[in-house]
């Protein structure tokens, strides 16, 4: 074989070994995209370099792979569904309350389905796996209740962030905890005449509505 067609040869054969790596690459990054979702662009960002975010989430599979993961039984879920109820209701009389309750009650449900809770940055980390797309909302919800126990929180924000946990909440119970809205809070009350009993009234300017299940509080109801 002459020096020239050995040449070739081997240009073709780095061009098939290069075209091999960068399909490996590229299966690998739209694996990555398709598991990790908007947490694959976020550890992108943060760590502004694509391929050691890559090795990053690479990983974090890893580790997810060695956890002991249980699915809840139908007794454990009816539990945290009516747990989960409980905050909702208790949210219309002491909101700041009801988003600490919400906070503790997803950490016992991670716990229980067999991720580590030590740590919060490995327990997003752990989670980000299976619960990508619902990670961004434990993220808000965790910071608004961290800020309302320095009192820098409305009771929008309380309110929010019940909405926010209820959906990585849902992710991990794999249903929604509470078939039916959590009734409005009473607002102004009449008694009836020649009864003595009081009788709820809504008027034509009163929103009853409710978002994710989450009602509003009562008037008076502030955040501590």
């Amino acid at each position: 074989m002459s020096a020239t067609a050995t040449i070739v040869l081997i240009i073709v054969v780095l061009l098939v070994l290069a075209a091999i790596v960068l399909g490996v690459r590229a299966t690998r990054r739209r694996r990555l995209q398709q598991t990790f979702g908007p947490e694959y662009d976020r550890v992108v960002a943060d760590t502004g370099n694509r391929t050691e975010a890559e090795r990053e989430l690479l990983e974090r599979t890893k580790r997810h792979a060695q956890l002991e993961l249980t699915p809840l039984s139908a007794e454990s879920r009816a539990k945290y569904s009516a747990a989960w109820e409980e905050v909702q209701i208790r949210f219309v009389d002491d909101p700041k309350e009801a988003a600490e309750t919400a906070d503790e009650l997803v950490t016992r449900l991670i716990a229980e389905r067999g991720y580590p809770t030590g740590d919060y940055d490995e327990r997003l980390a752990d989670l980000s796996v299976e619960h990508a797309a619902t990670l961004e909302h434990y993220r808000a919800a965790h910071e608004i209740t961290a800020r309302s126990k320095n009192d820098e929180t409305e009771t929008e924000d309380l309110r929010q962030a019940l909405v926010h946990y209820r959906s990585l909440f849902a992710d991990l119970l794999g249903e929604e905890p509470v078939r039916s809205t959590t009734p409005a809070p009473r607002p102004a009350t009449e008694d009836t005449p020649g009864t003595g009993a009081t009788t709820r009234v809504v008027h034509d300017t009163e929103n009853t509505s409710t978002e994710s299940g989450v009602a509003r509080p009562r008037p008076d109801a502030t955040s501590r």
